[in-house]
């Protein structure tokens, strides 16, 4: 998987990897929106360019074995890499497709990943990730989770 750098269009390989305890301290929550302190006891993953240590994204995730899906705590691009002056483009989507695969390999045909997102960014995921509206929640099945996948992973 890939990002890419808005004012090159350079691509740059990512990494998705489990935090590291040493990492929460490299986390402050003006730079990543998030105490995620408070997540600790959930599954985190950090997304940094290939090589390198800084955490550009972050997504904390609980399985939920009954219902066959992966529902997304908290998802977040690093600071300066969010809006329409972002350093960095495909935090989020790389992010999202990370935790698809997770739920395909686990889940096979029924996988699902879900998030409750913040009000004003709900259509976003809509628009951008072709997320359904499932309640109070968004979410993500077969064939549109693959979707997501083949857009995101060229590995």
């Amino acid at each position: 998987m890939n990002i890419t750098e808005v004012a090159t269009s350079q691509t740059h390989l990512v990494e998705i990897v489990s935090i590291e305890k040493s990492d929460f301290e490299k986390l402050p929550a003006d730079r990543y929106f998030f105490d995620w302190n408070e997540e600790a006891t959930f599954e985190i993953f950090k997304l940094t360019i290939k090589g390198k240590d800084d955490i550009l994204g972050l997504i904390s995730f609980e399985t939920i074995t009954e219902e066959k899906r992966i529902h997304i705590r908290l998802i977040t691009a690093s600071r300066e890499n969010v809006g329409k002056d972002k350093i960095y483009d495909k935090v989020i989507g790389n992010l999202l497709t990370h935790v698809a695969k997770l739920a395909v390999r686990d889940f096979g045909e029924w996988a699902c990943i879900s998030l409750r997102p913040k009000t004003q960014i709900a259509q976003h995921y809509i628009d951008k990730y072709k997320m359904n509206i499932t309640g109070m929640t968004l979410s993500l099945e077969v064939p549109k989770i693959l979707e997501l996948i083949e857009l995101y992973d060229h590995d």
